[in-house]
């Protein structure tokens, strides 16, 4: 499949701001946390939110029929999406209001445990997006979900974790380690179950049940035309073979082993510190997302994607 910008950066961008909501929540309720840095965290997790969808819109064909998208909510996870991300946006901004105007504690614990039951949701509907495809072999599992979800606790655990150093939450900050640690190994360990997994699967199609030709000698010479054509553009990649060998193998340095080695090696107090591992996951994120997709293999490309 092509990976398309918009969806990399919408996948990014609100994953990390679900990670970060979802730290923030448990944390809340665990320990008392200063307020200005509650606010400017929730307003931090709202920004990317937005970033997010304001992303989205680029990977719509007729951006002016944007509100048709909700309207299969019973069939649809793209449109259970459409519907559960914008909740999510209005609980985060009613979050950030009622901690600002000083709510009893019992509102504040009611709104935070909101925020959780909604981020969830909207992890499962983003990647219930893909995982429901079930012609998609590299798509149709439940590590879909899962990684899709771990992934984002653990770069918004990262990002929170450089907002508490950097305003100086040493008691938050000491408390997020452990849970930086155990969901980014987590993350890691499962990412890489997937990506054994896709690299053990067969197709069910070949080109002898694409045409009806059952000669054991067919080869594809040609994608059949002389120029691109949405197919090609839209369901292939055009990357080399050497370029999506790569790929994983630089997103999980990106991703897992620097960040972790940085803090490692350079200690966790250090604001600067964690805002290299903050950068550092985000490209990590971006290129384990273009691999997420190139590495889809949709059934149409044995027509169309060799060119002779």
């Amino acid at each position: 499949m092509r990976p398309a910008w918009s969806i990399l950066l919408f996948t990014t961008l609100s994953g990390t701001a679900q990670g970060l909501l979802l730290a923030l929540a448990v944390a809340s309720w665990l320990m008392p946390l200063d307020t200005g840095f509650a606010l400017t965290a929730i307003a931090l997790a709202e920004v990317l939110l937005v970033g997010g969808l304001l992303a989205s819109f680029f990977h719509l064909g007729q951006k002016a029929r944007a509100w048709r998208a909700a309207a299969m909510w019973r069939t649809s996870w793209m449109s259970r999406e459409v519907i559960v991300l914008p909740l999510l946006m209005g609980l985060v901004a009613l979050w950030w209001l009622a901690l600002y105007l000083g709510a009893s504690q019992l509102a504040l614990q009611a709104l935070s445990a909101a925020v959780v039951v909604v981020t969830l949701a909207l992890w499962v509907c983003t990647a219930m997006i893909y995982a429901c495809l079930r012609f998609l072999q590299e798509w149709a599992h439940p590590l879909t979900v899962i990684n899709f979800t771990l992934l984002g606790m653990s770069s918004g655990s990262v990002l929170l974790c450089a907002l508490a150093s950097g305003m100086g939450q040493t008691e938050l900050l000491a408390w997020l380690q452990p849970w930086v640690l155990a969901s980014t190994l987590l993350a890691w360990f499962l990412r890489r179950r997937a990506l054994r997994r896709n690299a053990r699967l067969s197709p069910h199609s070949s080109l002898q049940s694409a045409t009806g030709i059952h000669q054991p000698q067919l080869v594809q010479k040609s994608m059949g035309m002389s120029a691109g054509s949405f197919n090609t553009r839209e369901f292939f990649h055009g990357a080399t073979a050497r370029t999506v060998r790569r790929m994983p193998w630089v997103f999980q340095l990106l991703l897992f082993v620097l960040p972790l080695l940085l803090l490692a090696l350079l200690g966790t107090q250090s604001a600067l510190v964690w805002l290299g591992a903050v950068l550092l996951q985000f490209v990590g994120l971006l290129a384990e997302r273009w691999v997420f997709f190139a590495q889809a293999r949709h059934p149409q490309n044995l027509y169309y994607q060799t060119v002779s």
